[in-house]
């Protein structure tokens, strides 16, 4: 049997589904839950948290999976990319939730694959065609009609600015993993970042310690949520359909994560986008559909 016929098949496969369910819905929920953290939370502070108790689950799962520790000579650069994609991600993302919606801050972090593709363009030399620079074009026109979709412009261009910035970091980490994702697989590597991505974030723990014992039950439940959720299982989900049907295939039904997050978005926190919000949408994950999709023979 081909290789294509072989992942036509597996696509159906109910076990690569419900991996592709879980990693999409997972993702998407971490938007609003967010919005609802930063009632009683800091920015900063919710990072902390949630990536200490992503942290304390992972390590209790390399502990059980038997995982070696990085080789001394890795360590700096899984420091810095952990940084980039973890500590920079949730930081910015957090902080810009309070300016913007959950639902916009979802689409807006969609724009990843398009940095992901500018930075390896000039940095690993990949191919970046005529069609992935007209998408990356569509898509930051989408970007802009989302800038205009509030009444309050510059606060919310502030919290755009600030996701946007998340967006970069996320794409160094995945223009950079790749070295190490061949060395010691997805879940050991994701394992090394997400902690190196904590170590930064500790100055912040006694701070929200202190936030902890005077938040609500919502707010420490969302914190709870976001440390196991978001911040684990997507990862090994997505870790076992890479396995199954490669990369591409795996990382294309993405595009549903901001359609689910604005659904979830309503249904959690009423929150209802404009009309020119929903169209600005719409045109930045065209844009990124048109960068990110390789063209095949």
């Amino acid at each position: 049997m081909s290789l294509i016929k072989k992942n036509s098949y597996a696509r159906y496969d109910p076990y690569i589904l419900f991996a592709f369910s879980l990693t999409i819905i997972l993702w998407a929920s971490a938007f609003p839950m967010i919005k609802i953290a930063l009632v009683d939370f800091k920015a900063e502070n919710l990072s902390a948290i949630r990536l200490f108790i992503a942290s304390i689950v992972l390590i209790v799962l390399a502990v059980i999976k038997k995982y070696p520790l990085p080789e001394k000579k890795d360590i700096p650069l899984i420091m810095m990319l952990g940084f980039s994609g973890f500590t920079i991600y949730h930081v910015a993302l957090s902080f810009g939730e309070y300016y913007i919606s959950a639902g916009v801050a979802s689409l807006l972090v969609s724009t990843t694959p398009i940095f992901s593709a500018i930075l390896a363009k000039y940095f690993l030399k990949e191919r970046f065609t005529k069609k992935s620079w007209y998408g990356s074009c569509i898509a930051f026109l989408g970007v802009g009609l989302l800038s205009l979709s509030s009444g309050n412009n510059k606060v919310m261009g502030f919290g755009i600015i600030l996701v946007l910035i998340a967006s970069l970091g996320e794409s160094i980490y995945f223009v950079f993993q790749n070295k190490f994702l061949n060395k010691y697989g997805f879940i050991p590597f994701t394992i090394y970042t997400i902690i190196s991505g904590t170590i930064f974030t500790i100055i912040f723990l006694p701070d929200a310690i202190n936030e902890l014992q005077s938040a609500s039950n919502i707010s420490i439940l969302a914190v709870i949520y976001l440390g196991i959720f978001p911040s684990v299982i997507p990862y090994i989900a997505l870790a076992y359909t890479i396995q199954k049907i490669g990369t591409s295939e795996a990382t294309i039904s993405l595009y549903l994560t901001p359609v689910i997050s604005l659904i979830l978005s309503y249904l959690i926190l009423q929150e209802i986008p404009s009309q020119l919000a929903i169209i600005g949408g719409i045109i930045t994950i065209i844009g990124v559909t048109l960068t990110s999709v390789k063209e095949r023979n």
